[in-house]
Order: C-alpha cells, then sequence, then structure tokens
C-alpha cells in the first residue's frame, strides 16, 4: 500500500511545528513526510504502525518518527469515552536540529537523539506522561515558548530508554534508514553491503574488511552510530524485507524467507516470532486488513486535508 505524501507546513517565523489534534477516533492515515514527527497520543486505544511495525498503543503513546518513514495511528476507542481523543504532534527538520546542536553545545544531545532514531523510537509511558506535563507549554500563543519547551523535551528524550521500532529496510524504496547523515564513511561502506546482499550469508569479517576496520572496531561503530550490533542490524534488515514482501506479495512464506536471508523456514518462523511477537501469517492478516481500514477513513472524509494526493 502506498503511503500518502503528507506537506508540513512551519508557518511564517516558526522553525518548528505543533498540532494539537482532537478527534472521536483517530482513523487510519498512512502517510509519510520528509520531517521528525513527535508525537504524544493521549485517551486512545488502538494500533500503531511505524514503518513494518505494528503494536498495540494506549495511554500517554509517545513515539519518534524518521524522515520519509510511513506511519500512521488507528484507534478502536477512547480510554475515557466522554472526551477526545487528543495527539500533540510536533515536526521538525533535521538538519534545523542539527544546525542547532552544532552551534549550542547546550543542545548536543539533539545528535545523540537523532542518531537513536533512525528507526522510530517508541518511549516508555512515564516519558509520555512527562511530555504531558508539558502540553499548556507546548500549546502556548508565542512561538518562543513553545520552541523552548519543544528544545527542553528534544533534550530529555536523547537519554531516555525508548525502543526501535521499524526496520531499516522498511523505509520508502527499500533504503536503509540511516541515524544522521552524517556516520563516518567507513560505516557507511558496510552499510552499504548490508543493503545489497542481505540476503546472503554475511560474516562480520567480511564487513570489516570492506569498511576497512577491525571486526572489534566495526561494530563498536555500530552501537554508537546505530544503537545496537551489527548481528541485531543484519537481522532487522532481513526481517523488515521480509515483512514488506508478506505485506506487499502474495508469494509464500518460504520463498520469502529464502529471498530474505533466513534460508531455513523453521528458523525464520522462530526469529519473526521472537521480534514481531506474532506469525509470519498473522503479519500478513494484519496488513492485509489495512486497505479496507484506509478505504473506511476516506469514505468518512476524515483525513487530514494536508495529506496530498
Amino acid at each position: 500500500m502506498k503511503p500518502a505524501y503528507e506537506h508540513v507546513e512551519m508557518g511564517a517565523g516558526c522553525s518548528v511545528r505543533v498540532y494539537h489534534r482532537k478527534l472521536p477516533r483517530i482513523p487510519f492515515e498512512w502517510h509519510h513526510h520528509p520531517e521528525y514527527e513527535l508525537t504524544l497520543t493521549m485517551n486512545s486505544r488502538g494500533k500503531r504502525y511505524i514503518g513494518d511495525s505494528i503494536a498495540e498503543y494506549e495511554g500517554d503513546d509517545l513515539v519518534l518518527v524518521p524522515p520519509d518513514l510511513p506511519h500512521t495511528w488507528s484507534s478502536n476507542r477512547s480510554i475515557d469515552s466522554t472526551a477526545p481523543q487528543v495527539a500533540i504532534v510536533v515536526w521538525f527538520s533535521g538538519d534545523w536540529a542539527r544546525r542547532v546542536a552544532d552551534c549550542c553545545p547546550e543542545y548536543d544531545a539533539l545528535h545523540r537523539l537523532l542518531r537513536r532514531a533512525a528507526c522510530g523510537l517508541s518511549f516508555s509511558p512515564e516519558a509520555g506522561a512527562a511530555m504531558r506535563q508539558h502540553a499548556g507549554i507546548l500549546l502556548a500563543d508565542s512561538p518562543r515558548k513553545r520552541l523552548s519547551a519543544i528544545l527542553d523535551v528534544l533534550c530529555q528524550l536523547a537519554d531516555e530508554q525508548a525502543s526501535p521500532l521499524a526496520s531499516p529496510s522498511a523505509f520508502d524504496g527499500g533504503s536503509i534508514g540511516r541515524p544522521s547523515g552524517h556516520e563516518p564513511e567507513r560505516l557507511n561502506r558496510a552499510l552499504a553491503v548490508i543493503e545489497a546482499r542481505f540476503a546472503e550469508r554475511l560474516t562480520l569479517r567480511e564487513l570489516a574488511a570492506a569498511a576497512m576496520l577491525s571486526e572489534r572496531t566495526l561494530n563498536r561503530y555500530f552501537v554508537q552510530h546505530v544503537g545496537e550490533s551489527v548481528g541485531k542490524y543484519v537481522s532487522r534488515v532481513r526481517m523488515g524485507h521480509a515483512c514488506r514482501m508478506l505485506a506487499d506479495t502474495s508469494w509464500p512464506v518460504s520463498v520469502i524467507a529464502a529471498r530474505s536471508g533466513f534460508p531455513n523456514l523453521a528458523n525464520f518462523n522462530r526469529q519473526f516470532r521472537a521480534l514481531r511477537e506474532t506469525t509470519p501469517a498473522a503479519y500478513r492478516k494484519e496488513f492485509a486488513g489495512v486497505d479496507r481500514q484506509a478505504t473506511d477513513a476516506a469514505s468518512l472524509e476524515s483525513r487530514s486535508p494536508s495529506l496530498e494526493k
């Protein structure tokens, strides 16, 4: 299912955009945009789709989505049925955030946050509740007050525990989602090899040779810049490719496993369940229902007017 493109207007005199969304129900709107998006969803229960990640959400759901990663929330009920479902959405440019961090050492934490957010981050309910406490100033009339609050929140999140969401190959076109665009060149070489040959047998020695680094140094680079070891990253690339084919094709699971770098079907099924907490067949069925949800949302004219067809 092709995601719609959303054009985000920052507004005159503003370097970030804050959107206060109130709805009886959050509709399925599969879309992407070139900005980072920090979304706090409140008084809502349903499913969250971030790239190839599908998860249940509720309460103070706080997620950071990187540029050009398709995403949406789709609610099925409110926690408090007498109140609307609410989202505070913050959009900002990665280039802008890096320039702020480069110019102001007080905001160096922004670099760490963008590196960690390569494939999206889901923060704890406690972090979501902490952001909710800033709601008043995040939604202030003054753009300067909003900006100050946003910078504080982003810097606080830089060191918060969070779970990565999508796999690197979940980005539009299947390209690898790199953490910040500023990785060392040697790391980029290893990433390029993984992108081109993920379906083959890859060894740490081969990747280290391509990067002209020792195996230990390459693994340290991955942990520092990508947020996980080489082995975990390769597994997520392979799993992400498998998820895309499960969602977009009717190929047998055995064929998808083999084309994703898992020659052993039983091993693929075990790893898929461990990473996605579901089976490949159930995952495919979940995405098969997405088109129906999207059609229902469109028929109710509940899509955001900023989504360009």
